[in-house]
């Protein structure tokens, strides 16, 4: 049971803060609800008796935040080369709820944005799974959405500089100096 003032995370939708908890009568049937304020001022209305049944939790504590950077700042974990079954299985980490699960997403698609971009469908899902991590880390950490963007944003490119850095250089970068040959006068 959650008490109004309670900060947690619904997931697939991120985390937000319980305003109320109402009695409502819905197609005939008398329920009580959690109305839940989420970012943007979005109000999503849960049926207390099912919130634990479709994975609502308590948001992580600062002490879980910080393992949660920790996992923005390992290389990525190993992804299906095919990208149907490897957008299934983000999809499952994200509807799992658990925060490690969808940092990992992030992370790992932030890496294959870097390396080679991403389809539509990942595009979508890498900025879902961010609003969803920023969301609850912007509770945990009592601090403000830039802030928290910023700081996941620059954990993911410091681990992919420490992880990628050396096979991208060598393998898609010009790095020995070619002379210009302009049309002047002292061309040979």
């Amino acid at each position: 049971m959650f008490n109004v003032g309670d900060k947690i995370v619904y997931p697939m939708h991120g985390a937000g803060t319980i305003d109320a908890i109402e009695e409502k009568d819905i197609l005939g049937q008398k329920q009580s609800y959690y109305i839940l304020k989420m970012p943007g001022e979005v109000k999503v209305m849960i049926p207390t008796t099912k919130a634990e049944e479709v994975g609502v939790r308590n948001i992580i504590n600062k002490e879980l935040a910080d393992k949660v950077f920790g996992v923005l700042e390992q290389d990525e974990t190993t992804m299906d080369k095919n990208w149907n079954k490897r957008y299934r299985d983000n999809m499952e980490k994200m509807k799992s709820g658990d925060i490690y699960e969808i940092a990992d997403v992030v992370r790992n698609l932030s890496f294959k944005q870097k390396e080679k971009g991403l389809s539509t469908g990942e595009k979508k899902m890498l900025n879902n799974a961010k609003q969803i991590l920023v969301s609850e880390l912007v509770l945990a950490e009592h601090a403000t959405q830039e802030e928290v963007e910023q700081l996941v944003e620059n954990k993911i490119n410091t681990s992919f500089m420490m992880f990628r850095a050396e096979e991208i250089s060598t393998e898609s970068v010009v790095n020995k100096f070619i002379p210009f040959q302009g049309t002047g006068t002292n061309d040979n």
